[in-house]
């Protein structure tokens, strides 16, 4: 099998009157989507809405369980027990899940949110806690997390599938961490630089860290951002980009 992607984005995250992003579009475009539940962003509408335009799109449908901080859209750490890290990934699944079951479709997978993606990245009790969240509900359910991490081994011991995610539009660190959003450089917005980039993590398995070191990293999905001035911009020309390198974008494949 040759070179093989996922292309992910999170969505659903419109609350009320208020707009996120334009899922509509970039539906066209990507191979799974990560809805909001509600804590970070969303609400029952906006989930089953964004459920329908996936499903009628052939799209990966996955759980985006993320902290309970609508203010903070869920980028704000917060010093929660694995005990409840537990607790909102199993409520979170259950939410999407039951609208997933009314449209007649099935979950895919789960990839946390924000700050609750990131601790669990570097906190193996937060981790371990989500994995085995993931697991009692769905074993088959495919568990994202970043590349390398904490989240990705937390998910193998206990036996999930796991998908080893990259970031299109985000800059990493020497320890394949993603660059703090506090920083000025964490965002890639040149179109250029991210499909460069995306590239050569897929075809090479490496990132250019900021310092100018090379970080191994393993490539099964791709993650853009929604919220993003230029998404929709960004995720039409991206698979037509992978696609003349000989990279095929589909529905996640573990291997």
């Amino acid at each position: 099998m040759g070179f093989v992607v996922d292309l992910n984005c999170d969505m659903g995250e419109s609350f009320g009157a208020y707009v996120m992003g334009n899922d509509e579009a970039i539906l066209e475009t990507i191979t799974s989507a990560n809805i909001a539940c509600g804590f970070h962003a969303g609400d029952p509408a906006t989930m089953r809405r964004t459920v329908r335009m996936a499903l009628a799109k052939n799209v990966g449908i996955g759980v985006h369980p993320g902290l309970q901080d609508l203010v903070g859209f869920g980028r704000r750490e917060m010093a929660i027990s694995p005990e409840e890290a537990f607790d909102l990934v199993v409520y979170q699944i259950g939410a999407l899940s039951g609208f997933v079951k009314a449209e007649g479709g099935r979950l895919q997978h789960v990839k946390p949110h924000g700050a609750l993606y990131n601790m669990a990245s570097v906190n193996r009790g937060l981790s371990e806690a989500i994995a085995e969240a993931v697991y009692k509900v769905d074993p088959e359910l495919i568990l994202f997390g970043l590349s390398g991490s904490e989240l990705v081994k937390a998910g193998e011991r206990i036996g999930l599938k796991v998908a080893n995610e990259v970031f299109a539009d985000r800059t990493y660190q020497a320890d394949g961490t993603l660059t703090s959003r506090r920083e000025a450089n964490a965002l890639i917005t040149d179109h250029d630089v991210a499909i460069e980039q995306i590239i050569r993590m897929v075809k090479e398995g490496k990132v250019c860290a900021t310092d100018g070191t090379d970080v191994a990293i393993k490539a099964d999905t791709i993650c853009i951002h929604g919220d993003g001035k230029t998404a929709v911009e960004f995720a039409r020309v991206i698979p037509g980009a992978l696609e003349r390198e000989g990279i095929l974008v589909t529905k996640i494949v573990i291997r």
